[in-house]
Parts: structure tokens; sequence; C-alpha cells
């Protein structure tokens, strides 16, 4: 095993999830240093290694059965298959969860406490453990027994209610955000809460139960959204680009293409007004506030878009980034990764992977000033290392071979 730095290369993390939202956090985890133990079916893994096309091409230009997905939410990791279904492969578990801080999962309520390995038979034996349980609903409601996916939630938890064109214009409707925001805002809840337990546990000496839901999650990202409703009793609508509370802020159209102006106080309206040569603007008594500008955004907006039709998209966003008003253009992903600023951060980076090739990686965005996060390393091959994990737990090459031949890894 190599050798591990960060601010986490002290914890053991005992990841029994697959697909999206809790892998993301033992991610994250891994990122910071943890070693992150991915336990998968033998034969077939993390449901996610298929999802392709997209596959990781190997050194001759060649597929592989490394899908795209998978790569992006496994680096750092070891992994270890274990037939759950067999007392043999649940023993593994429980003694690997005996050296464990941490246990993420995201099974249906209620199956793993019939193999034994719910959070109360593991804490039990390890009264210092984390246990994180991953879920569409939570652990306890009417649907907590249900099943859910990213776009369910979007679409239950008022999340595309509030994204997408106006229905009054062409294209109007709910949308989907383009990204499983909900399975990644809720590892990002659960990575949180299972260092918040740590920080206790140092405190207490004892470990934690998490319950985290995916619905949860969604209804407390509302955020602004719910609280304008909550405050107003109004139901916030689709509205396009354009922010509800904050104007302006929208896409505009040039003459050869389209930007994004992000204004987000009276300084900057006054700022922009003048880079377009209309400082009036700024002084009229419908724009002179957010609350007017807001109030009267579509005679604003209008003004907006006649002077911007006119213009060259490059010339006016030069323009606009010298006098200091938020704008920029609207990158594909392809653009994203020839942006300079992406270039400086680096936030690409391409790691050597099992298969002989170089795999490409988006790279964590946490940067430390002291503390070494540790070297990256690509997601590994299904049941890559059952052999190094098994002899740490005492197992010899016989013991591990008949484990093979029975099928339980």
């Amino acid at each position: 095993m190599h050798r591990r730095t960060g601010p986490l290369s002290h914890v053991k993390v005992l990841d029994l999830s697959r697909i999206l939202a809790a892998p993301w956090a033992s991610q994250i985890l891994a990122d910071l240093g943890a070693d992150v133990i991915k336990v998968e079916r033998p034969g077939s893994g993390d449901d996610t290694r298929t999802w392709g096309p997209p596959f990781l091409k190997d050194a001759e230009g060649r597929d592989t059965k490394e899908a795209g997905y998978y790569l992006a939410v496994n680096r750092g990791k070891r992994s270890i298959t274990i037939a759950l279904d067999k007392p043999e492969g649940q023993r593994i578990v429980r003694e690997l969860a005996m050296r464990a801080d941490i246990v993420l999962e995201n099974y249906k309520v209620g199956t793993l406490a019939r193999y034994g390995l719910d959070q109360a038979s593991l804490r039990a034996l390890n009264p210092r453990l984390i246990y994180c349980s991953v879920t569409g609903f939570g652990q306890t409601g009417p649907r907590r027994d249900q099943p859910a996916y990213d776009f369910l939630i979007q679409a239950m938890g008022g999340l595309m209610s509030v994204t997408g064109e106006r229905d009054d214009r062409p294209g109007g409707g709910p949308q989907k955000v383009g990204v499983p925001i909900v399975d990644l805002m809720t590892g990002m809840y659960a990575a949180v809460a299972v260092l918040a337990a740590l920080a206790r546990r140092n405190e207490t000496g004892r470990g934690e139960y998490i319950d985290i839901g995916m619905f949860d999650v969604q209804v407390a990202t509302l955020a602004n959204q719910a609280m304008n409703y909550l405050v107003s009793g109004k139901l916030p609508k689709r509205n396009g680009n354009a922010h509800p509370n904050i104007q302006p802020q929208d896409v505009y159209r040039c003459a050869d293409g389209d930007i994004i102006l992000v204004v987000g106080n009276d300084g900057q309206f006054r700022k922009l007004c003048e880079a377009l040569g209309h400082p009036e603007w700024a002084n009229d008594e419908r724009f002179a506030t957010n609350a007017q500008r807001v109030r009267n955004v579509e005679t604003l907006s209008a003004m907006l878009r006649e002077d911007f039709a006119r213009r060259d998209r490059a010339t006016l966003l030069e323009q606009l980034d010298r006098a200091g008003v938020p704008c920029g253009p609207i990158n594909n992903v392809a653009e994203v990764f020839e942006e300079p600023q992406t270039l400086a951060r680096d936030m690409l980076r391409y790691v050597d992977h099992p298969c002989g090739a170089r795999v490409p990686q988006v790279a964590s965005p946490m940067r430390f000033t002291e503390g070494e996060l540790p070297e990256m390393v690509a997601p590994p091959l299904l049941g890559q290392h059952s052999d190094e994990i098994l002899e740490e737990l005492g197992y010899d090459s016989a013991a591990v071979q008949a484990l093979r031949a029975a099928g339980v890894i």
C-alpha cells in the first residue's frame, strides 16, 4: 500500500456503498488521505463500472471495462470483492469494521440487518465506529422502503419546479440539473457528517450512527427558494437563467454569442451602466436599487438585450471585466478544461492506471497550506486489492485462495 499523507491519513473507511452519492463521500475522504476500502460484488462490482460508453481506453486504444462514470467517483480507494450473502463474506466485513473508523453504506433500509452488518451489529463490535447510512428517503417515514434516484428526487424535492425556462417561453417547462446534483450534495453532506462525528469522537470516545436521506438533502438545498416561499407564501416559479432576487443576472446575447452577466449589488450596476455608456440608467428610479431592478426586470432586461445585441462579445467582456462587472462566457466542457484558470489551479490531472493507460481525473478543489494531500491514485480495478487487504487481516495465501474458490471474494 502506498504511503498515506493528508489530514485524514490516520482514518480507515469501510465503504459498502455503490453508484454515486455515498461513493462521492468516500472519494472526498480518500482525497483527504483516508484509507478507503471499497467492498464490491464478486464478478460485477459497482454498477457504475458498466455505465458506459464512454469507457477508459488502454495503452493500445482499446476499450477497457472501466466506465467514465465509475472513474469519476472512485479514485484513491482500494477494492476488495466480498459476497455479503455468504457467512464467510460477512465475517470478513466484520473484521474490517472492527479496524475501521467509518462505515459508509447505501443499501435499502433493512438489507444489511439480514446479514448482521447493520449499524447496531457492527457498532456492538466496535463502539468507536461511525456508521453512516445513505438512502433515498432516510430510515424513517412512509417512503423509507422506496428506491430513489437523483432524477426522481430532483422532481419530488422541488428542484425541477424552479429549474428551466418559463412556461410561457419557447422550451419552457421543468428541467433537471445537468449533473446529478442531489447525489453530489448528498455525498457532501455525508462527508461533513462523518467528519463532525469523528471530531466529536475525539471528545467522547464514542461512535455514532448517521442517517442521510437524499430527499432531506434536496429539501435542505432549496435554500433561498424555500425561504422565499416560507416568508412570502408565494410559490417560486421557473425563471430561466434569471435570478429571482438579484438583477441584472441572466444570459444576454451579443452580436456573436452569449455572455453571463452577474451584477450583485448597486455599485456593480453603476459600473455596468458607465461601461455601457449609459450612466443615467443607474440614476433612474426604476433601477437605482436592487429591489427596484427586480420589480422592473422586464424593462431593464429589454434595454440590456437591445444594447448587447449590437456589441462584439469579446470586446464587451473585456470592457466589463476592466470595469469590475462580474461577467463571463458560457463555456462548454472542453472549454472548461482549456480555461487558463483551470490550468493554473491544476484541476485536470493524469494518473497511471493499472490497464497501462493514463486516466484523467478532475482534482479535488480542496487546497491546504499546511499538510500535503496524498498523491492521486487511479480508481481501482475490480478486486485489485483483495489479496492485499486480506493479508492485512492475517489471512495467508492458502486461505485467500480457498475464499476465492468458494466464490466469497
